[in-house]
């Protein structure tokens, strides 16, 4: 039997489960996510840096561990709270359990708690610090460290620190740069099969060492932590944003861009993360279902006037997507890239080569 381990919540709230995966006590941010699906791209997910991921799913590790289905090469979570864990997983691809690739990647998990309540908390609450332990006490000087626990300097910790580069699949057509900001895998395989050749540069790449790359379209990617605490980024990017090469944000990307053209982020009660997020296009009214991971949102009534909200978020409202008027560019609160998850606007992709096509023909 898996030996005792305890959830400590900054208002004091105990849980007491059973431990596996790595054995080692860690503090981070208690966030939750609704997908029932892809767990393995969840605890991949660079986003979730500085977190502790909560599943609201009942059972998790069903179909094993299975290298491809990654984001990142390792988790960048510090922490994985699950109902039930499966100990026989069943799938013609799996490599493993969950509970060993957990010791392998050094995340502590707990399992055997009542995640509805625990979901239910954090929704009324809201996103809070917590600790996983293997003893139930709760001292002042415990609360105290969790009321100050911040997450800080995440851009810096997964972004790569030199360029990297993948050719696309067949028919290279067009010349893609990313901008690493905690990049997921799958949105340079999504650029690779429509004829995209990839350069990643890191997070800190200047606008001048992009555009020496000649790039016919710049990709802003996904990420985590706070959008604002990025002042170097975001400087960068209102230097690209005049270059009149095609700009496609996702996510954290979305926000950096946003805050470039003048615009406010603001931190949300308890974020949305899972893969079942309903978005409303603002022009046609018509519903998409998405993959999401984000605790920031823009403040739709900050944009400038040369911007309009594209897609609101079905359930609170908020901005989730951009049209800029003035430049050739548009980005997404979702994830147009998700897998596994809904693929209801991987157009998103063919929308950007669009632009792509249209400024190469021009230039």
């Amino acid at each position: 039997m898996n030996r005792s381990a305890y959830l400590v919540l900054e208002n004091g709230t105990v849980f007491e489960g059973k431990a596996f995966g790595a054995e080692k006590e860690t503090t981070g941010e208690l966030v939750f996510t609704t997908a029932m699906t892809g767990y393995l791209e969840t605890l991949t997910d660079p986003s979730y840096f500085g977190q502790v991921v909560l599943q609201t799913f009942p059972l998790i590790g069903n179909y094993g561990v299975i290298a491809s289905d990654f984001e990142t090469d390792s988790p960048c979570l510090k922490g994985y709270i699950v109902r039930e864990w499966c100990q026989e997983p069943s799938n013609f691809r799996c490599e493993g359990n969950l509970d060993a690739f957990l010791k392998e990647k050094n995340v502590p998990g707990i399992c055997g708690i009542d995640t509805r309540a625990l979901t239910r908390i954090v929704r009324e609450v809201g996103v809070m610090a917590c600790r996983i332990q293997y003893t139930p006490d709760v001292t002042d000087e415990l609360l105290e460290e969790l009321k100050n626990y911040r997450i800080t300097k995440a851009v810096e910790n997964t972004t790569i620190t030199e360029n990297e580069f993948f050719p696309a699949e067949h028919d290279p057509q067009w010349n893609v740069v990313l901008m690493d900001f905690g990049a997921k895998h799958n949105i340079g395989r999504q650029l690779n099969k429509r004829g995209c050749n990839l350069t990643v540069v890191p997070a800190h790449a200047t606008a001048e060492e992009v555009l020496a790359l000649n790039p016919d379209g710049i990709m802003l990617s996904n990420g985590p932590g706070d959008p604002a605490e990025n002042t170097a980024v975001i400087e960068e990017l209102k230097k690209l944003s005049d270059s009149g090469v095609p700009m496609f944000g996702i996510c954290l990307g979305h926000q950096l861009l946003a805050l470039a053209r003048g615009a406010q982020t603001q931190k949300l009660k308890y974020g949305h993360r899972g893969a079942n997020q309903p978005v409303k296009d603002t022009i046609t009214g018509k519903v998409y279902i998405t993959s999401q991971n984000h605790g920031y949102a823009v403040v739709s009534e900050s944009l400038p006037a040369d911007a309009r909200v594209s897609y609101t978020n079905g359930n609170d409202g908020t901005c989730e997507g951009v049209d800029y008027t003035d430049i050739p560019a548009f980005s997404v609160q979702f994830h147009p890239e998700a897998c596994g998850g809904p693929l209801d606007t991987s157009f998103m992709f063919d929308r950007f080569v669009g632009m792509m096509k249209e400024y190469k023909e021009n230039n």
